[in-house]
């Protein structure tokens, strides 16, 4: 297949649609992506971009062509507005014009914003081309959860339901997911189950040397990695620290970047954290196995809210995959799987005394216990969380589409 991918965010930022690109090109399918200039998390252009350029480049043998934008910004919501619609803007005016050649499909990734629909829904329009949509992140109810009200909620939620229902085939990484969407018009039989994977590195064995952002810490090892976010409820893992305070063998390590990241440094000062609790910068996803494998535990957190039990948040995959026990701070699927996996401990979301309890029965816990947790993980991991076995259900899914655009172009000539 001829496959166009619409995505806001693509390498060299971290997401999970750069091994979606990369494996779909391994399996024989030309493959372009439209995107715009890297700016996540930090809020500034990455190295050798800018607002306008590079306009075209190449990854892994795929052509990727970028349209202007502005970038995120620090913790300014009317900033990651103007991001958001920028980048919609713009690919939507050139999209058009710069992707060109012939395309079977257009599949589009969607984490926050929703907005990445608009230029998909355009092009396929324009080139009478099937839209499928990989739901990642919920919207309207995103927004809410983060407190986003008035005009401009409503504005994106009529927006979010007005994509929805015009893609052809939607995608979501959560079953909790579909309720909502067939409840905004989306008819069930175009909802589709598409879990997140992990990166083949983390099915790898482990290395053997740590990185050297562990080396001299010494005790119980807990390990956050991922984006430092609100939703992610990091302050949590700050009160859950604060309880165990006396326990200086038990170690809080935060690997990763994003908005909070600065309030989370000032936090651990403030609170007089720093003994515990280290903030590590954010490393390559290359280099990840690396640290989970030198770490005790893996730590997964999330705020209390209905929309986030609804959603399944990425590192859970890699975590899985990892062999890694986990300790789970939230509710809803992401703790339906850690608990039916028996990878590790799960407690409610901002429950921190919870957590500071569970973390001591982590602790006190046998290197052999740990590593059945762990065992038990990677195994639910394999059953149900298999790179290849998900892409080529997409494949099937994509195929079948194309043919049923393909038969009914032909039955109205």
């Amino acid at each position: 297949m001829r496959v166009l991918i619409v995505t806001q965010y693509f390498h060299p930022e971290p997401f999970r649609i750069n091994d979606l690109v990369v494996c779909l090109r391994e399996r024989g399918h030309e493959v372009t992506v439209l995107t715009g200039m890297p700016n996540y998390p930090e809020g500034h252009f990455y190295k050798g971009y800018n607002g306008l350029g590079p306009a075209e480049e190449h990854f892994e043998g795929v052509r990727v062509v970028r349209v202007p934008m502005l970038s995120r910004g620090q913790e300014r919501n009317w900033r990651l507005a103007l991001n958001y619609f920028s980048f919609a803007f713009f690919a939507t005016l050139l999209g058009p014009l710069r992707c060109g050649g012939d395309h079977d499909i257009v599949f589009v990734f969607q984490p926050s914003p929703i907005t990445v629909g608009l230029p998909a829904l355009v092009i396929g329009g324009l080139r009478r081309l099937p839209v499928v949509l990989w739901i990642q992140d919920l919207w309207p109810d995103t927004l809410a959860a983060m407190g986003l009200q008035g005009a401009g909620a409503r504005f994106a939620g009529r927006l979010a339901h007005w994509i929805h229902r015009r893609c052809d085939r939607v995608l979501v990484q959560s079953r909790a997911f579909a309720p909502s969407l067939e409840r905004s018009g989306v008819a069930g039989e175009r909802i589709r189950y598409l879990p997140n994977w992990a990166e083949e590195l983390y099915e790898q064995p482990a290395p053997e040397a740590a990185p050297a952002a562990l080396l001299g810490l010494h005790g119980f090892k807990l390990m956050f990695a991922g984006n430092l976010g609100s939703a992610q409820s990091l302050d949590t893992l700050l009160d859950a620290a604060e309880l165990l305070r006396t326990r200086d063998d038990i170690l809080w390590l935060i690997a990763g970047d994003g908005q909070e990241r600065n309030r989370i440094a000032s936090e651990i000062t403030k609170r007089r954290l720093d003994t515990t609790v280290k903030l590590l910068g954010r490393h390559p996803t290359s280099d990840m196995p690396a640290f989970f494998a030198g770490s005790d535990a893996l730590l997964v957190t999330l705020r209390a809210d209905p929309v986030f039990a609804l959603t399944i948040p990425s590192k859970i995959q890699s975590y899985l995959a990892a062999g890694r026990p986990i300790l789970g701070a939230l509710n809803g699927e992401g703790a339906r799987i850690l608990v039916e996996s028996g990878a590790g401990i799960v407690v409610p979301a901002e429950d921190a005394a919870a957590l500071a309890a569970a973390v001591e029965r982590m602790a006190g816990l046998s290197a052999e216990q740990r590593t059945a947790m762990g065992r038990g993980g990677n195994a639910y991991f394999r059953r149900h969380f298999r790179r290849d076995h998900l892409i080529r259900q997409l494949e099937e899914w994509m195929q079948e589409l194309v043919d049923e655009h393909h038969a009914h172009t032909d039955s109205r000539r």
